[in-house]
């Protein structure tokens, strides 16, 4: 992963003390809320409806175990014991003291760390596919261009103060893992016919009050012009982007009105002029970044392959566990290993100071000392031999981390919601944990298969409901909390938003309806091959409204 030179630290601790000063002249009085609100967002800090929230980038989402042993000693002496880790690839405190905050700030920069541009109108965390360097499918590792794109965008002088937030994912693998056709600009590497690295770039997705799926409008692009091309789309947008009225100032809209080919025009014209300036990349830079993201040397672990064998055959829970969270690596001795933050009728991304630091342990006995944080707000171990498997269960087991969920029905994404957020209409963590505890015996997650239910308390879907497969999202009518439900929702390859189905449930009603659901499914499926995606898209929505609904009228009621 990349390491901080000079400069780096520099920068980092010259904005911790410039921030200092900003948060002692705010409690002095000095500054009134209005006047620190745009300082402390582009430090990371909201005022949420307790208390004031610190947000904390992963940059890519990948971090060492000293580094997650610091996000545990923040958590720890700044917070309550536990950090969120959410669908950007960061981690949020919930009640950090607004006094003591430089001070977290200060030491999270002894490890590499910041809170910079993770909120504000500006270029956010750039965030990547988690299995990245290790997945079997990848063409090349995203990493290098992402830490491009972060030095590049980190404080732009011309893009800090944007018409609204702006986010970028790349992947580089078959399967689209970092959902970049829902992003403001989403890259996917590939190469040409000639064997040549690139990218695709698709522009102008997004979710919120107007979910859009971005347009492709670079089939190939090459790799050296990443920035030039980037500079291109995000200064056409900052000329064009509507100031007026924030619920129709990101790019989404602007793509939506002007047109993906008028947009891609002036693009390519903006292009043109930068194309061969200071902002080509070197091709010894792109070396000497991507030299920091060698993978590990793997030696070769055959004998894990009989060990495996014998523990999976003595601890059915231990074999469901890799069923389920371990996934194929692109060295046939080892695994990808999800740890999922997801336990039954737990609060979906919470992890206390304590799992961190088990989490830390782990990685650096096991997984060459590296972890990943998922956009579906888990922890990945991208690295683990097949002949450490078992114990790294039995050391996750013993922190409450081995539950054998990932991509099931109980592996939910949920936002904080009206627990914690000023802009929520309705709680998101108590229907999680519900949903969770009604489906949490391993049989019937079993039977029902991969199924991604997605949990947002407001419409900006930060829960990201409108790629779910079940997506739920929370409105207030009447002073009361009600959620709608969406069906065949998906943030892959073949992004699709989903549909909504009808009236909204109240919250007593929610998880019955999502049994209907369900077993709906269930009951229409071809056989247990099929998913609930293939099968939703198979028969469209008829069956679920009849089942729920009853008949054609209620449900457009």
């Amino acid at each position: 992963m990349y390491r901080y030179d000079e400069f780096d630290h520099a920068f980092v601790s010259g904005r911790v003390e410039q921030f200092r000063d900003q948060v002692s002249r705010r409690l002095s009085g000095e500054l009134t809320e209005d006047a620190f609100k745009p300082l402390r967002l582009m430090n990371g800090v909201y005022l949420q409806l307790h208390a004031y929230m610190l947000r904390v980038a992963i940059p890519y989402g990948t971090l060492n175990a000293r580094q997650m042993r610091m996000l545990a000693h923040v958590a720890r002496k700044y917070d309550r014991g536990y950090g969120h880790f959410t669908t950007r690839q960061n981690i949020q405190y919930n009640w950090p003291k607004l006094s003591e905050l430089p001070d977290a700030l200060a030491e999270l920069a002894t490890v590499e760390m910041h809170a910079l541009q993770t909120s504000g109108n500006c270029i956010r965390n750039v965030t990547a596919d988690h299995f990245a360097g290790a997945a079997a499918d990848e063409v090349a590792d995203p990493r290098p261009y992402a830490e491009i794109l972060r030095q590049w965008s980190s404080v732009h002088p011309e893009f800090s103060f944007l018409p609204r937030k702006f986010k970028i994912a790349v992947t580089g693998a078959e399967r689209d893992r970092a959902a970049i056709q829902v992003h403001d600009i989403g890259l996917h590497l590939k190469r040409n016919e000639q064997g040549e690295i690139g990218f695709a770039v698709y522009v102008g997705g997004g979710q919120g009050r107007t979910p859009l799926i971005a347009k492709k409008i670079r089939d190939f692009l090459p790799k050296e012009d990443l920035l030039s091309y980037t500079t291109a789309i995000v200064r056409v947008y900052n000329l064009h982007g509507r100031r007026d009225n924030k619920y129709k100032a990101r790019i989404k809209i602007l793509v939506h009105e002007m047109g993906a080919e008028e947009l891609s025009r002036q693009v390519e014209v903006e292009f043109a002029s930068l194309r061969d300036t200071e902002l080509k990349l070197p091709e010894a830079d792109v070396a000497a970044i991507s030299a920091y993201f060698a993978p590990p040397e793997l030696s070769p672990r055959a004998e894990g392959w009989a060990s495996l064998a014998q523990w999976k055959k003595a601890d059915a829970d231990f074999a469901r566990w890799v069923h389920q969270n371990v996934q194929p690596h692109k060295h046939p001795d080892y695994g990808m290993v999800t740890i999922s933050l997801k336990p039954i009728g737990g609060i979906p991304g919470d992890a206390t100071d304590g799992q961190m630091e088990a989490v830390a342990d782990i990685a650096e006995e096991y997984a060459f000392d590296e972890i990943r944080v998922s956009h579906e707000q888990n922890l990945i171990l991208p690295h683990v031999a097949l002949a450490d498997l078992e114990p790294v269960y039995r050391g996750l087991a013993a922190a409450g981390l081995a539950t054998a969920n990932a991509g099931l029905i109980t592996d939910i994404i949920a936002c904080p919601g009206l627990d914690y957020c000023a802009l929520a209409n309705a709680r998101s963590i108590p229907v999680a944990q519900e949903i969770s505890t009604r489906f949490g015996a391993p049989e019937r997650q079993a039977e029902i298969g991969e199924l991604k239910i997605k949990i947002s308390g407001c419409i900006n879907a930060c829960g990201h409901h409108h790629v779910g497969h079940i997506g739920l999202l929370g409105v207030e009518k009447k002073g009361e909390e009600l959620y709608q439900i969406t069906l065949g929702g998906s943030g892959d390859e073949n992004t699709s938003i989903g549909e909504i189905i009808g009236r909204g449930f109240e919250p007593d009603k929610v998880t019955d309806a999502i049994e209907v659901i369900v077993d709906t499914y269930l009951g229409l499926r071809l056989d247990p091959s099929e998913i609930f995606l293939a099968a939703y898209r198979r028969v469209g929505p008829q069956p679920f409204k009849e089942a729920l609904y009853g008949d054609k009228t209620a449900a457009a009621a």
